[in-house]
Order: structure tokens, then sequence, then C-alpha cells
């Protein structure tokens, strides 16, 4: 028997608290130029996604400090503070937005209020 002509590989499997209930899914491109720290922030919901191309130090909450390259993907939880800011390389990542209805995804600077 031949080898499949179609590789899945899962990259990611993230748990989701409670029963959340989706009504869409927002999916950004974003660029964050060399060395500019975005600095600490936090969304109204879950974000993930996977690094394209270049790194980043990300963090959330008072988690250990990783660098992020392409191809690794990572989760942001809801309400919780998180650290995006782009080494010297830059980066350039693809992003996921759930989102219930009626609801847009945002961000806020600063520390989450926990």
């Amino acid at each position: 028997m031949s080898a499949s002509p179609i590789e899945r590989t899962t990259l990611s499997t993230v748990t989701l608290d409670g029963a959340p209930s989706f009504a869409s899914v927002e999916v950004r491109r974003i660029t964050i130029a060399p060395d500019f720290h975005v600095g600490p922030h936090w969304h109204n919901g879950p974000v993930f996604g996977t690094i394209e191309t270049g790194s980043v130090n990300f963090h959330v909450g008072t988690g250990p400090q990783t660098v992020l390259r392409a191809g690794d993907t990572f989760t942001e939880p809801a309400n919780e503070t998180i650290v995006f800011d782009a080494t010297d390389e830059g980066v350039t990542f693809l992003a996921w937005f759930p989102m219930p209805a009626g609801v847009e995804p945002e961000l806020t600077m600063g520390d989450a209020p926990n």
C-alpha cells in the first residue's frame, strides 16, 4: 500500500472551560515590527494562533516566558494578562478570535482585572 498524499498533524489541542457558544470566528494576520514591545494586554475572549514568520517573547499571566518561532502555536485565554513582544526578527502570525453573537474581539492594554 502506498503512502497517503495527505499528511495531517495536530499542532495543538485546547480544552475550553465550561460550554462556550461561539457564533463567529474572526481570523487575522498580524505583523509586529522587529523589537516592538506590545506590552501587557488582555482580550475579552480566547485567542488561538500560529506563528508564520519571525519570533516573539510570549507569556500568559505569571507563567514562564517562552520564545515562539515559525510553526509554533499559542493560546491566549480570555481575561488573562498576555505579553507578546516581537524579537529582533519581528513576527507575523495568524490569530483566531472565536466570539459569541453580538460581541466583537477586543484588546485592552494593561493587566487583566483578575
